[in-house]
């Protein structure tokens, strides 16, 4: 993508699928960068309210006025260059907290906690049998599903090469690596005290259903004071970080694909950069409101993030490997994985299943949980019938079966007239006769590497969607 010269992750998809296709995957798009803005936000703010005793909403309102006040004035260079010192303050804050929680007299060794069992079950647990299915499906989601989000596309297409968008992918993975062992240190930290030799009290974070927030809570009660500003540093450096770049990525999306390919073509660069910044402000001003005022901002972004992988990841490896597909099973593909995962259920939002998949059972609140890994099979649903739906398409059009004019979204007939010319169609005119034909290009071979490649998506020729033959009439 980044050697093709696209400016955002739906660029590909409004080339090909054109248009209104590009809108349709811009909506679960914006949902999981608002919902995870937004999700964040609520969370640093519990995160200060802890370690500072301010309220909540102050601590909210702050963060995200100077994460949307910098992204607003200097748009990607900002966020890149913050992004730099924000990493570098998640490296220390968090690594320098460590050895002062460990070293504090009421935590026992981890190394015996994860096996034995002192102030409560061992912190290294394993996973149950009938909860393997569901561990593999989320292990899916978070490992494929983390792909197709812009926020991640913005670094990569405007890196200075190809190779080095791939050199930056690759070194970010074994980034977040490190960056993990920290916040795994830790919890094993908070599995391993005594709680009741500190000022937090008797009765443990678990029992107290407050282990979500171990975080800060080891931070105030186990290192010394400076220690734990440190800390709150580094939660609120990665904080701004992922916040101002799912901000910036809803905006640019908006401002390019929406606003400018959809609406106004002939924007200059100045009116673009000015729609940037007003979204900039609208989407980062809704996701502090959500933070503020819903409830389970959190469920939402989870149940946005599976529309992430069910529906957008399908359709990018469709869209950029997949020969052949159109508009019609992007639709199809698009509708199949939304309605599988709605009537699968969400706990979080308590959304009550419509379909029942082996293994369900109710917890002890009434919630009814899903052990078969339903959003892979929405996943897998939403990509074969994307292929197969496209594929049948094609064949009816172009065998004739169906006439041109039922081709309302121009996805098979307009695109492909030229090398796929119906002769039968043109021998009904008595005007022309059989000699005076014009020239049928043969159909593309299905060879396995022909198949599996989608060369328009990669040529070299007509690469901005601004002159996609895919353009909606």
């Amino acid at each position: 993508m980044r050697s093709k010269g696209y400016v955002t992750m739906l660029d590909p998809f409004q080339q090909i699928y054109g248009k209104r296709m590009g809108g349709l995957i811009f909506i679960p798009a914006l949902m999981g960068e608002m919902f995870w803005a937004a999700a964040i936000f609520s969370a640093l703010g519990a995160t200060i309210s802890v370690i500072i005793d301010i309220n909540i909403n102050i601590s909210v309102i702050i963060s995200a006025l100077i994460a949307i006040l910098y992204t607003l004035v200097g748009g990607l260079y900002s966020v890149a260059y913050t992004d730099v010192v924000q990493l570098f303050c998640i490296f220390l804050g968090l690594w320098i907290s460590v050895p002062f929680a460990l070293s504090h007299p009421a935590v026992t060794d981890i190394g015996i906690t994860a096996i034995h069992e002192v102030y409560q079950k061992p912190w290294l647990g394993f996973v149950e049998t009938p909860d393997i299915y569901t561990w593999l499906d989320n292990f899916l989601l978070l490992m494929l599903g983390g792909i197709p989000w812009q926020a991640y596309f913005q670094r990569v297409l405007s890196s200075s090469s190809a190779t080095y968008a791939q050199v930056l992918s690759f070194l970010a993975a074994f980034g977040c690596l490190l960056m993990a062992l920290p916040a795994i240190l830790i919890g094993a930290i908070g599995a391993s005290t005594d709680w009741n030799q500190t000022e937090y009290g008797m009765i443990d974070p678990k029992t107290k259903d407050e282990a979500d927030m171990i975080l800060p809570i080891v931070l105030q009660y186990l290192c010394p004071v400076y220690i734990s500003f440190f800390g709150l540093g580094a939660v609120s450096a990665a904080v701004m970080s992922s916040a101002d770049s799912s901000i910036l990525s809803a905006s640019s999306m908006f401002a390019r694909n929406i606003y400018q390919l959809s609406f106004r073509q002939s924007a200059s660069d100045k009116e673009i950069v000015w729609v940037m910044r007003i979204t900039i402000f609208l989407f980062g001003a809704s996701a502090t409101a959500m933070a503020l005022l819903a409830k389970s901002v959190y469920g939402l972004w989870y149940l946005s993030s599976d529309l992430v992988y069910i529906i957008i990841f399908p359709q990018l490896l469709c869209v950029l490997f997949i020969k052949g597909t159109n508009t019609y099973g992007a639709i199809a593909g698009y509708l199949f994985g939304l309605i599988l995962r709605i009537t699968g259920g969400e706990p979080y939002l308590y959304l009550q299943p419509l379909v029942f998949y082996p293994g369900w059972y109710k917890d002890d609140d009434d919630i009814y949980i899903q052990r078969f890994p339903f959003k892979t099979l929405a996943m897998l649903t939403s990509f074969f019938t994307n292929i197969g739906v496209s594929y049948l398409a094609k064949y009816l059009f172009e065998s004739g079966t169906l006439p041109p004019k039922v081709d309302f979204l121009d996805a098979v007939v307009a695109k492909y007239s030229k090398e796929n010319m119906d002769k039968t169609t043109l021998v009904k005119n008595d005007n022309i006769v059989l000699n005076e034909l014009a020239p049928v290009n043969p159909r593309h071979s299905l060879t396995l590497s022909t198949t599996f490649t989608n060369r328009e998506a990669f040529s070299d020729i007509d690469s901005s969607p601004d002159v996609s033959n895919a353009e909606d009439n």
